[in-house]
């Protein structure tokens, strides 16, 4: 178990199993509160009693026992536990192989739940049925078009003619949230305390305060308008983003109310090259799209202009309005034309019910951070991820740029750092040196900015976006400006601060040259491929290759290809 509690450490390859496990216990029953902590158990005795060097030989089967009975666990209960196996799949890579391979694997459907709950929902709140005579709206379908694990969402059409999507939430969501955090607060004490001695309890008020309120729709509208402000206010990205108009008057606390909107998922891959022209490129099989009546639409600038609109979205989120969307999956993407320049893209970012707050003074950081992993400033990044209680920076580093970075020259590497690439220690004392080195990356919990939770979540999401288009962006790159643009533009600064801020900028761009070439450089080389029909490989799978590398060496763990994918 060492290495798969030891790896929810690492803020920004675990964020997301952290959140969404807490999140997958919002609409649990009863006997999923008993199921969850007692399989805890039963997988922590079988680590108990056969994690041990006397059986390292057997470890590999014990990895298969274990990934099999959580697998199975949760594809049993389905809804928001499927999620959790998607966001272990996702964050993986120090897990071991069994874990890589089964999480891989799920399919993210929920079930619908009847139309007769759907309209309990709407008399408990409007005091009368969706539709009818009486009701709120003069169509509702019936049949969801999507299902998710707190909520489902419907097509209706108003009384006045427009066509909304209305999401409605699950019955007994609300009600059992208090069981189902209780729970997942008594299993995170438990692993830290008791069983694996891994600091993993400190963020849990953190991330329940934020998830319980995604059960208040209202706070979600709220969060829209105010999204849909600061991109108004942003001429980068004004008309290029769009936020879906919510009718308050037709939403409450369990039902939102919002414009529908005509396009196409970016989880729709083939539809996504279809719409952007690029259909040639399309590999793999098709998959779900949302309702769409684009029919032959086809729109210019390709995947580039989508996925740069992307990046810039998010690292103006994370970098000059301090306003975080925590769940950019491309589920909740769509692209569709711009209304008023019918061949131009406009990128529509949907499900605003949970973001995160950034304080000026850790934005700053932030900003700083970046710019200095970039310049290869390693002193400034390892005062920023000292004053956060990191111990290890380059870990931090990597994870961060989802490439491999050392600080450390070959006089200062630390003993026994290449025995994982000599294979010279078994697969217990492999898992030992790990758990080692994990608790040697928080030193101190306290001081680490729990925003980093869901700002690490948020930008492996925004990365396996890009690397599953072919890399269309360098992300890096784009990232990095955003970063670096923000700190110029401070209004704390004085006119000398100022000046200097100019400057360390204009310097930073000269640097980034070359990480620009190394990005073009990888993009002729998948150019010439394809034209030879062979397979290409993006900038985002070269730097997920060497990280698979880092992997190995760093902590003795063989990475499946595509778990860095996000």
């Amino acid at each position: 178990m060492c290495c798969t509690i030891g790896s929810w450490v690492i803020i920004h390859m675990v964020s997301s199993f952290l959140v969404i496990r807490t999140t997958a216990m919002i609409e649990s029953y009863v006997p999923s509160q008993i199921l969850m902590p007692s399989q805890c158990t039963l997988i922590t005795l079988d680590y108990k009693i056969n994690f041990r060097p006397d059986k390292a030989d057997r470890i590999p089967q014990l990895h298969e026992r274990v990934a099999d009975r959580i697998y199975n666990l949760l594809t049993s209960n389905g809804g928001l536990y499927i999620k959790i196996g998607q966001a272990i799949g996702a964050n993986a890579a120090l897990m071991p192989r069994p874990m890589q391979d089964r999480f891989g694997r799920l399919f993210d459907d929920a079930p619908q739940i009847p139309y007769s709950f759907i309209e309990s929902v709407f008399r408990s709140e409007f005091g009368r049925p969706p539709a009818g005579l009486d009701g709120v709206f003069a169509e509702f379908e019936e049949q969801a078009i999507a299902s998710a694990s707190i909520a489902q969402v419907h097509r209706a059409k108003l009384k006045t003619g427009e066509w909304v999507a209305v999401k409605i939430q699950k019955p007994d969501v609300s009600k059992q949230v208090e069981w189902d955090l209780g729970a997942f607060r008594i299993v995170m004490w438990m692993f830290e305390n008791w069983l694996f001695d891994m600091p993993v309890y400190f963020a849990v008020d953190f991330i329940t305060s934020h998830l319980r309120q995604e059960l208040d729709f209202l706070q979600e509208a709220q969060n829209a308008t105010t999204t849909a402000g600061f991109i108004a206010a942003e001429p980068r990205l004004s008309g290029r983003v769009h936020i879906p108009k919510v009718y308050s008057e037709y939403s409450t606390r369990r039902v939102l109310t919002a414009e529908w909107i005509d396009g196409v998922r970016l989880s729709d891959r083939t539809g996504i090259r279809k719409l952007m022209g690029e259909e040639n490129l399309a590999s793999g099989a098709p998959t779900k799209s949302v309702q769409s009546t684009l029919g032959d639409v086809r729109l210019k600038g390709g995947l580039r202009a989508i996925m740069q609109t992307m990046v810039e979205l998010f690292s103006a989120q994370m970098f000059s309005w301090g306003w975080v969307h925590c769940d950019p999956h491309p589920g909740n993407i769509i692209i569709r034309p711009h209304p008023r320049h019918s061949t131009r893209p406009q990128l529509v970012l949907l499900d605003h019910g949970l973001y995160v707050k950034v304080g000026d003074q850790f934005r700053r950081q932030y900003a700083e951070l970046w710019r200095a992993l970039l310049a290869a400033d390693w002193d400034t990044v390892e005062r920023t991820t000292k004053s956060w209680g990191i111990g290890t920076p380059d870990i931090f580093a990597s994870a961060t740029l989802m490439r491999p970075v050392r600080f450390r020259s070959k006089r200062e590497t630390i003993s026994g750092e290449n025995d994982f690439e000599n294979g010279t220690m078994n697969q217990y004392e492999q898992s030992v040196r790990m758990k080692e080195r994990l608790r040697g990356f928080l030193l101190d919990t306290d001081k680490l900015p729990k925003q980093l939770i869901f700002l690490g979540r948020n930008m492996r999401i925004v990365q396996g976006n890009n690397q599953v288009l072919g890399s269309p962006v360098n992300r890096i790159k784009i990232t990095g400006y955003w970063a670096s643009r923000s700190l110029t533009t401070s209004m704390d600064l004085t006119f000398r601060e100022q000046v200097k801020e100019y400057w360390h900028d204009i310097t930073f761009r000269a640097i980034m040259f070359s990480i620009d070439l190394a990005f073009w450089m990888s993009k002729l080389k998948q150019w010439i491929k394809i034209k030879l029909g062979r397979t290409s490989e993006g900038f985002e799978d070269e730097l997920e290759r060497s990280m698979r590398g880092f992997a190995k060496s760093a902590f003795g763990v063989d990475v499946a290809p595509g778990v860095f994918a996000g």
